[in-house]
């Protein structure tokens, strides 16, 4: 199990909707419970103001909360994002990083609501920071989670 997380960050890296992104996971803990993002001050990520793009720090965060909430609840469950907001505190003039974290706590309420409800939506934070733990800004992002019988059997809309 140990190459798990190795696998899950080059993976990641180099599916090319998030390489695009400029982001890399530069870490994940081997209990896949902690996620590090490094996004560079470069020529892509960079806007027309010399700092880094908005649009590159919300696209970083994407989709990791949800794989690794996907990579703890296993295969019996549907994991989406929802739903993000992004709180822009001040420029990025240099590389910044963001980490992700899930408790075992959090990973046990979503599994008690989803038995519960059939479906949840939890939100978790992050920020991205620059060297000296200054944030820069501030996203929460909404991930949906349900059973897949549960999903199975909803109701069509349409």
């Amino acid at each position: 199990m140990a190459w798990r997380p190795t696998l899950l960050r080059h993976g990641l890296n180099w599916f090319p909707a998030y390489r695009a992104t400029g982001a890399r996971i530069v870490h994940i803990s081997r209990d896949m419970k902690r996620a590090v993002v490094r996004l560079p001050l470069r020529r892509t990520t960079r806007n027309g103001a010399g700092t880094l793009f908005g649009g590159s720090l919300y696209s970083a965060t994407d989709p990791v909360f949800a794989l690794l909430l996907a990579v703890h609840l296993g295969p019996d469950y549907i994991v989406w994002d929802k739903a993000a907001s992004i709180r822009y505190r001040r420029p990025g003039r240099e590389a910044l990083t963001a980490e992700f974290t899930l408790a075992d706590s959090e990973i046990a309420a979503v599994r008690e609501q989803v038995a519960r409800c059939g479906s949840c939506d939890r939100t978790f934070s992050t920020a991205f920071v620059d060297r000296q733990g200054t944030i820069h800004a501030e996203i929460d992002k909404t991930v949906y989670v349900a059973s897949k019988q549960h999903y199975k059997n909803r109701p069509a809309h349409g």
